[in-house]
């Protein structure tokens, strides 16, 4: 990658117009297509367009602690992300309201270095709610450790490029995604319907932890990219049926008390 490049990070009242107007120019140009589904809002094929004004009313709701993380390459705005942050269970949620990085930008680890970018050492929850099994594996890549520092993180990212999504994840989630989930300011988060076989025994679609969005974006990349997730190692959420998402969600705090546990287990016996 070139040196030529920075990241920047913004409050949310410190996003201005301009600054959202790239943003939403970013996801227009590399974000995804329509599928071929009756429920798809745009024309099939067609490019799933963002406008700013729609970025501000769903990823920086007015009175929320959300945040926006960018890089730039050689002047070219690489990639973004999107945070918002609220309170479950007396735990702070870093939830990822949005991740896109520019196709000719991918493959770089830019997606890792924009959730970084969000770290706070306070946040003890993370989430994100995505069709792409690329951006649920790079959470848990970012936040998955039991590190307290961006320098640990990124130390255990280099040594452990193919870092699994934390063991007691889907657990955590079965519990308490209901809860997290109505806890959120933002909208689309707060309303999305739990889905898959960790919160229905009848499920038969084949997702194990996901939410239903009604978001009919076509599948064809994240089905091919989840197919070599899964042909690489372990994929604990499923598959993807049309208009759902994967739902990653896990507690750090848990990861390190259930680390303790194993430690103190091992030497004990």
């Amino acid at each position: 990658m070139s040196r030529n490049f920075c990241t920047e990070v913004f409050d949310r009242i410190q996003v201005t117009d301009d600054i959202l107007k790239d943003a939403a120019r970013l996801f227009t140009e590399n974000y995804g297509i329509w599928g071929h589904h009756n429920g798809a809002v745009g024309k099939p094929g067609g490019r799933v367009k963002m406008t700013a004004s729609r970025l501000r009313a769903e990823c920086l709701p007015e009175g929320s602690q959300s945040s926006y993380a960018r890089v730039i390459v050689n002047g070219t705005l690489a990639g973004h992300a999107f945070a918002c942050r609220w309170r479950y269970d007396n735990r702070q949620v870093c939830w990822i309201t949005q991740l896109v990085v520019h196709r000719d930008y991918r493959e770089r680890r830019l997606a890792t270095m924009l959730l970084l970018a969000h770290f706070d050492k306070v946040d003890e929850i993370f989430g994100i709610a995505s069709s792409h099994p690329a951006a649920c594996k790079t959470l848990a890549k970012a936040f998955g450790s039991t590190s307290d520092s961006v320098a640990d993180l990124a130390s255990v990212i280099s040594t452990e490029p193919d870092l699994v999504l934390p063991q007691t994840a889907l657990e955590y989630a079965r519990q308490h995604a209901r809860g997290v989930l109505a806890a959120s300011p933002v909208r689309y988060i707060k309303n999305a319907s739990l889905r898959g076989s960790l919160f229905d025994a009848g499920d038969t679609t084949g997702l194990k932890c996901g939410v239903d969005t009604s978001f009919f974006v076509d599948h064809a990349e994240p089905v091919a990219a989840l197919a070599r997730v899964k042909a690489s190692g372990e994929w604990p959420l499923g598959d993807l049926p049309d208009g759902h998402e994967f739902l990653l969600l896990f507690d750090v705090a848990r990861e390190k008390r259930h680390q303790c546990t194993h430690v103190c287990d091992k030497a004990l016996a």
